[in-house]
Parts: C-alpha cells; structure tokens; sequence
C-alpha cells in the first residue's frame, strides 16, 4: 500500500476523534486547573490532592473501562442498522454502569484507612480524607455519564459528550475558585472545595449529555422510554464478557501510575507533588491518543460489521500513523519546554515555600524528559487497544497489559526508584518499559489477528 491509501482517512479519523478528545482535554484541563488553583495552598496541599486522586483514578479506571464494551457493540448494530439490538446494548449497558458506580463508591469508602499504613506523609493524609469523600461520590455520576458517552460515540456521534463536558468543566472551574479560596462571600474550603466542583460539575455533565442525545432524531428512542429492570441474561454476559476484561485492560494501566504516586509518596511531599506535575501533563497528551483509540474502536467495529476486513486493517493502521506524528509533536514540545512547563504549578513569588517549590520544579523537569521519551509508545499501545476493542478481542489483551505494566514495569519502577539509586526518575523509567512493551504487543496481536481475517475471508470468496 502507498501512504495516500492511509493518509485519506486522517480527515474522517480526525472528525470522529477530535471531538473526543477536546472532550477528553477538558476533563484533563479541570485536573490541571484544580492543580495550579491548589498548588497555591502549598505543596502538601497538591499531593494531598495528587494522593485523594490516585484512589479514584484506579476506581474510575474500572468503571471507564468496562464502560468501554457498549462502543463497539453499538457501532456493529448501527452498521447493521439493527435498532433492537443497539438499544439493547445501550440499556444493559447503562444498568451496568449504574450498579459499578454505586459499587466503586462503597469500595472506596472501605479503601479509606489505607492511606494510614502508605508509608505516606501524616498532613498529606489528613488534606486528602476529606477530599477523597466527595469525590468518591462523584464516581456515580461519572460511571453512568460513561454509559451514555460510549452509547453515543457508538452512533459515531462524538461532539455530544464534548458539549456537556464542556459545560460541566466551566462549572467546575468557577465553583474550584470561589469555594477553594473563598470568593464572593463564600467559606474557603481548600482542597475540599475542589472536591465539591467535581461532584456538582459530574451531576451536570450527566444529565445535560441525557438531554442533549434525547432532542436529536438519531438517539432520540433509544435514550428515552428505557425499560431499565427489564433485562436478558445474554445481553448482560456480552457486556460482562467484553466489559470486565476491558476494565482489568485499563485498571493494569492506572495502577501502575497510580503506584507511582505512591512510590512517590515515600521519598516525600516535594517529589509526590512533582510527580502530580508531570502525570498531569503527560495525562493531557494522552487525551489526544485516547481519542484516536475511540475512533479507532468505531470504525473498526464499524468494518466488523461490514466485514470488510482489509478496509479494516488500512483503516486502524492510518490511525496509528496520526497517533505517531501527534506523539512526535508532543515529545518535541516536553523536550523544549521541560524546564518552564512545571513553573505554572507553583507560586514562585512565595518565599517561605522557596526551597521546595525550587525541588518541585526540578524533579518535575527531569520527569517530563522520561514523559517525552515514552509519548510514542503510550499512543501506541492505547490506539491498538481500541482497535482490539473494535475486533470484540480482549482476553489476550488484558494478559498483554498486565504482563507489561506488573510484571515489567512494576518491578523497575519498585528497584529504580528507591532513593538510592535514581529516586523520582527511577519510577518512571519503570513506566516508560512497561509502555514499550505494551505497545509493541498489542500492536503484534492487531496486525496477527487482522492477517489471520483477511486470510479467512479470502478462502471464502
């Protein structure tokens, strides 16, 4: 194949993920107004914050990742113009959701004690308790919001969950500022009035996503009249059998980010507090990969349907290519900016502080240089995870992730990151190995499986 043979899907890939991933830059775009309006407090405060976070990350991980199952299931129905089937999927699918959100919530009320035996800072512990309650409740929202994000990206109709998170992040910012530091005559609440932005904010972006899908023709009947208790044991096995496996593929993946902000935690409050500054940078550049890799799962579950297996394979390959030369872009731009890139978390001005913020900075730096390094491998492996999503193939995938980030990157991560050898920089080589050699596998099974259906289907013809 000639590159214009991929290079002519980049308009229509784009068009489908852009909106994703503006959708998905807002969230991250919160986190890291959340983060400079709370790096303001002082560095405790952030990691604090940083260390509420890496609970919720790891939750949330689950429910978006099993969240995920409804796309491509949605995106085959709609290719077969299959109403029944793609509302049934939607309805299941939200049931689920609903019920893992309200699980996740409890389980993290349960979680709480463990930060006492962390090995964490004492003040970082008691700044986050508070905060971790209300956003633990906020899960719920989130979880269900997902739903009906990954119903509507299946009907290819990505700029609605744009909309409503765009809403929902200008209510999250105004609530962060006037509740964080106490404005217009309002309490100043610190960190915890983070937490009430993003519980209020998730309760908007739900149910304005709802009424948005609900005013337009195509998912008009399918958001509304949704017999909710009225369910079949097929349909929730194919989402359970898709779903689980999905959210153990995403869970592998966050934890061990989430491990490293306590590895973080160990060697103290200005090093975990630089590692929030780098995890929130790198998180935004994955967004753009993120969106790539829901395009990804579309259209190949779109090609599924139609079962035109080489279209499929040029087609998922064209998205790893604009994967590519975003990453290359991001890279570039860490490399350059690394040393200046951290100053926007901090207050320089504040002269008590001046020491720490000074080692925040520095840590945060060196960080973004090992960020800028595994840029390319982390899109990789993520877009030809939607891809493998879009195939309804999990399983292996989920073995891939957990042999890559556990039982590679972990143990690096663990070694590497004591204080005596690299410390901060340690830990993320660690996550730098297990991203690499998630990428090249799963990049592996995609290009065998693809090969092995194009083969099938010739022997049929």
């Amino acid at each position: 194949m000639v590159l214009s043979d991929y290079t002519k899907e980049f308009k229509y890939n784009l068009k489908l993920a852009s909106p994703v991933i503006l959708g998905m830059l807002g969230h991250t775009f919160v986190s890291f107004v959340d983060n400079v309006m709370v790096g303001q407090l002082g560095a405790a405060e952030l990691a604090a914050v940083s260390l509420g976070n890496s609970f919720i990350f790891i939750a949330m991980s689950l429910g978006i990742g099993f969240s995920t199952a409804i796309t491509p299931l949605v995106a085959e129905a709609d290719t077969e113009k299959n109403f029944a089937k793609g509302k049934s999927v939607f309805k299941h699918g939200l049931f689920l959701c609903t019920v893992l959100g309200l699980l996740l919530f409890v389980l993290l009320l349960f979680a709480k004690p463990l930060m006492y035996v962390m090995d964490q800072p004492e003040e970082v512990v008691e700044l986050a308790i508070p905060y971790l309650d209300l956003v633990a409740f906020s899960l719920v929202p989130l979880i269900v919001f997902q739903a009906f994000k990954q119903f509507s990206d299946g009907l290819s109709l990505t700029k609605y969950p744009m909309y409503a998170t765009i809403v929902a992040n200008v209510i999250n910012v105004a609530i962060n500022y006037v509740l964080i530091f106490g404005k217009f005559g309002f309490p100043e609440m610190g960190i915890v009035g983070a937490a009430v932005g993003t519980l209020i904010s998730r309760f908007v972006m739900l149910f304005h996503l709802w009424w948005l899908l609900a005013k337009r023709e195509k998912s008009k009947a399918f958001v509304t009249n949704i017999k909710f208790f009225q369910l079949g044991k097929q349909p929730l096995k194919k989402l359970t059998n898709l779903g689980l496996p999905s959210a153990m593929q995403m869970f592998f993946e966050v934890a061990i980010f989430t491990a490293a902000i306590w590895l973080s935690g160990t060697l103290g409050a200005n090093p975990q507090a630089a590692n929030q500054i780098a995890l929130n940078l790198s998180s935004m550049t994955f967004m753009v990969a993120m969106g790539l890799s829901v395009a990804a799962m579309i259209r190949v579950g779109n090609q599924k349907g139609l079962k035109d297996f080489r279209a499929l394979k040029r087609i998922a390959e064209s998205i790893f290519l604009v994967g590519f030369f975003f990453a290359a872009i991001f890279a570039l731009l860490f490399v350059i900016f690394h040393q200046y890139l951290p100053e926007l978390y901090v207050n320089l001005d504040d002269p008590i502080n001046a020491v720490d913020t000074t080692e925040v900075v520095q840590i945060a730096a060196t960080l973004l240089l090992a960020a800028a390094v595994f840029q390319i491998s982390d899109s990789l492996q993520v877009i030809a995870l939607g891809a493998l999503r879009g195939l309804q193939d999990v399983k292996i995938p989920t073995i891939i992730t957990f042999i890559s980030y556990w039982v590679i990157g972990f143990p690096i991560s663990y070694f590497l990151g004591n204080e005596d050898v690299y410390g901060s920089l340690g830990i993320w080589l660690g996550l730098l190995a297990g991203l690499s050699v998630a990428a090249l596998l799963l990049y592996l099974r995609f290009r065998y499986l693809t090969n092995k259906l194009i083969a099938k289907s010739a022997l049929h013809t």
